[in-house]
């Protein structure tokens, strides 16, 4: 039996409550304690395959900090934090042009945020219940791509400086970070940024969306940046957002919700961004470069062998008559081993080993996805998606290693 306030939005889960308490005026706040005996086969299976792993390391888990939250209070256009008219509901995030539709009431746009999205609080919460030691917390999307170039840089410090300052202050080295980079920046102030980071102890990468300055990831205007990130060491953690243009899944795709975006828009987005950089000699002109792609690489461990092919027999590559030419140098075989780790946030054992066969066992990592995905039953305490991502990992020899050390070592993280 467990106890937990629940705010009367049936949506609203327990960690609610003091958000609302700190986005809503008293008198529209009404909870109510609630009682629940939740019991469930694969969560009981998690906990215990938890615990008997040596270290638990989650690397793909998103906060919007603070002061990430108040410059979308700020906004009126998307990005920005919708509030309902009377207040008594968290606010929704309207995060897609889709989401910013009138026609669509308040309470149903974007997704709510509560305080599993932006609590450090919560955050621990949601990892001891989970019995994880460790997580590498990252800036969820849209990052910062909707800045003005003058705003950029600014917002970007000051958001890596929260992030530092939120891991630095756990004392048991369990949060570490992605940083952000000022994307609609210069090239220079990016640069800049990237050298910054390297005084920021906490701070173990960057998250990167797949527009980059707003071109691709093979614009050769990225060269100074790749360059800077390559000498630095820095992993990339190569995150999507923008999906795929809507006309693709119909006239009926309002029917389905999120799933046809989420499901499919993602991982193709990624897919594509990586063979974009893979095609224009990215890892040719930068072969130390380092890249942790999301969600298990997209689809790239089922396609790689035909994008592999489709380079081979390209006449556009073949050399000209001066001896030059067009395409990747390096085979993606040996960039896919040697320059990529994937995240296991796939939900299915078979796609798990896709991944291993892909990059190797010592570079594949766990994640949850947080706070993405959270139960549909109210009062859940124990992620149906993070036990469904568990069982996918633990079907697999290389179980210890996905879930913990790879990471540390990758990362260089200190338990």
């Amino acid at each position: 039996m467990q106890v937990s306030f629940a705010a009367f939005p049936s949506e609203t889960r327990a960690s609610n409550e003091r958000f609302l308490k700190e986005n809503t005026p008293t008198s529209f706040l009404v909870v109510r304690l609630h009682v629940s005996s939740y019991t469930n086969n694969n969560s009981t299976q998690m906990s215990k395959t938890m615990e008997s792993s040596p270290t638990v390391v989650d690397i793909h888990t998103h906060i919007y900090p603070p002061s990430y939250l108040s410059l979308l209070r700020s906004r009126t256009t998307v990005p920005y934090l919708l509030n309902s008219p009377d207040r008594s509901l968290p606010p929704r995030l309207i995060i897609l042009p889709s989401d910013d539709d009138a026609s669509i009431p308040p309470e149903s746009r974007g997704r709510p945020i509560d305080a599993s999205y932006s609590s450090i609080e919560e955050k621990v919460r949601f990892m001891d219940i989970h019995n994880i030691q460790t997580s590498v917390i990252s800036l969820a999307n849209p990052w910062l791509d909707f800045l003005a170039p003058d705003e950029s840089a600014s917002w970007a410090r000051t958001v890596n400086d929260e992030l530092e300052t939120l891991c630095s202050q756990n004392k048991q080295n369990r949060l570490y970070a992605f940083a952000t980079l000022p994307l609609s920046s210069s090239p220079e102030m990016i640069v800049a940024e990237t050298t910054r980071l390297q005084q920021l102890p906490h701070i173990k990468g960057i998250i990167l969306g797949t527009t980059a300055l707003g071109s691709g990831l093979d614009d050769p205007a990225l060269n100074s940046i790749w360059s800077a990130l390559e000498q630095t060491g820095t992993l990339i953690f190569l995150h999507p957002h923008y999906g795929l243009p809507n006309e693709v899944y119909g006239p009926r795709a309002a029917e389905y919700g999120h799933v046809l975006s989420l499901a499919l828009g993602f991982p193709l987005e990624t897919t594509i961004a990586f063979t974009r950089m893979y095609l224009s000699g990215v890892f040719d002109r930068f072969p130390a470069l380092r890249v942790l792609i999301a969600h298990a690489g997209g689809t790239v461990p089922y396609l790689a062998g035909r994008i592999e092919s489709c380079v081979q027999h390209e006449r556009h590559f073949k050399p000209n008559k001066e001896g030059g030419r067009r395409g990747p140098r390096r085979d993606l075989k040996t960039v896919l081993r040697e320059n990529v780790w994937l995240d296991a946030v796939v939900y299915q054992e078979a796609s798990v080993k896709a991944a291993i066969e892909l990059v190797g066992k010592e570079k594949v990592m766990f994640g949850t996805d947080h706070p993405f995905f959270p139960p549909l039953e109210p009062g859940a305490e124990e992620w149906e998606s993070v036990a469904t991502n568990l069982e996918a990992v633990g079907g697999t020899e290389a179980r210890d290693m996905i879930m913990g050390a790879n990471a540390t070592e990758s990362l260089g993280l200190k338990h």
